[in-house]
């Protein structure tokens, strides 16, 4: 099997290395998308973040799903208890059951592949969760499941539960990770980040488990576009939570570096950040969201790009 696709969760399903995002235009809008959703596939992806705070996401992905009959061919990962309306906590039974339900119905299938917890309340013992999820994978609802912006102590700990009791452990984990820093939460309520050196303890931890890392704004929602170097070309090209999480001059250079990188090989900006995320040593899945099947061609082929370990460090800052 190619190297850009994983065998992984229960289905046993090729997981190709990025997972295209469908948290912005023309899915959440709910558009017409199976033209553009069929390229995606034909460019190689076969993986899929959705959620139900996506706006219509999931509907654009289950009405494509049904009418290209292609369930058994994708990996379909989604979320359950969301924040609620004044980012309130809902990591319970009933939330996650019933996000879980409505997820189903909206993508048109009976199972997700991945069913990841969108946020954490630390306030709920470990166990609740891992007792609720291994339910609801007794059932066949899910293969496998995970946490968004869940700590790594946390999935530890769920886990030994899950060892100590011979039941399903954590498989997945969604937290930012790309070579921006996060400088501050973009959205607020608990968003969870393994970039930079405040983090290294957790990477440390990821790379000694090898757990799947599902990470979001791994390119720093446009930061790595190409057309950003300094905060007045991000205000033009970045919307405010992009600004909020990524706008500091720490970024801006490795955004400038990122160019000068890739003008030398003769490849995009965003290239080069994707190529440097795939070089970690982490096991890691990088979410992009596009609507140009031109650029997850490009995306796809970051994947080979090689850089060399200079070139990482120099990216990062390290030298």
């Amino acid at each position: 099997m190619n190297a850009f696709y994983v065998r992984t969760g229960e289905t046993g399903k090729p997981v190709s290395r990025i997972f295209l995002g469908t948290a912005g235009a023309p899915y959440a809008s709910g558009r017409e998308a199976d033209a553009l959703l069929d390229e995606m596939f034909a460019a190689g992806i076969t993986a899929y973040d959705t959620a139900r705070k996506y706006g219509r996401a999931e509907e654009c992905l289950g009405k494509w799903i049904c009418s290209r009959r292609n369930r058994e061919k994708i990996f379909l990962l989604t979320k359950c208890g969301h924040p609620g309306p004044l980012g309130n906590a809902r990591v319970n039974r009933r939330a996650m059951r019933a996000d879980l339900e409505r997820s189903l119905c909206a993508l048109k299938t009976d199972y997700v592949d991945a069913l990841l917890l969108h946020r954490d309340d630390e306030r709920v013992p470990v166990g609740e969760v891992v007792e609720i999820f291994n339910e609801m994978f007794r059932e066949g609802k899910i293969r496998a499941f995970g946490g968004s912006n869940w700590r790594h102590e946390r999935i530890a700990a769920a886990n030994a539960y899950a060892e100590q009791r011979g039941m399903r452990p954590f498989s997945f984990s969604s937290p930012n990770f790309g070579l921006a820093v996060q400088a501050a939460d973009p959205w607020g309520g608990g968003c969870v980040s393994l970039s930079g050196e405040k983090n290294a303890s957790a990477r440390a931890w990821y790379v000694h488990t090898q757990m799947p890392v599902v990470a979001y704004s791994s390119l720093g929602r446009g930061l790595f576009s190409g057309k950003v170097t300094d905060a007045e070309s991000a205000r033009r090209h970045m919307d405010r939570f992009a600004r909020r999480g990524y706008a500091c001059e720490e970024n801006f250079e490795r955004a400038r570096r990122c160019a000068e990188i890739a003008a030398q090989k003769g490849v995009s900006c965003t290239q080069v950040a994707l190529s440097w995320i795939f070089r970690q040593q982490m096991n890691v899945f990088a979410v992009v969201g596009t609507s140009s099947p031109q650029r997850m061609r490009e995306n796809v082929a970051a994947y080979s790009l090689a850089l060399t370990e200079e070139e990482c460090a120099c990216l990062d800052l390290k030298n």
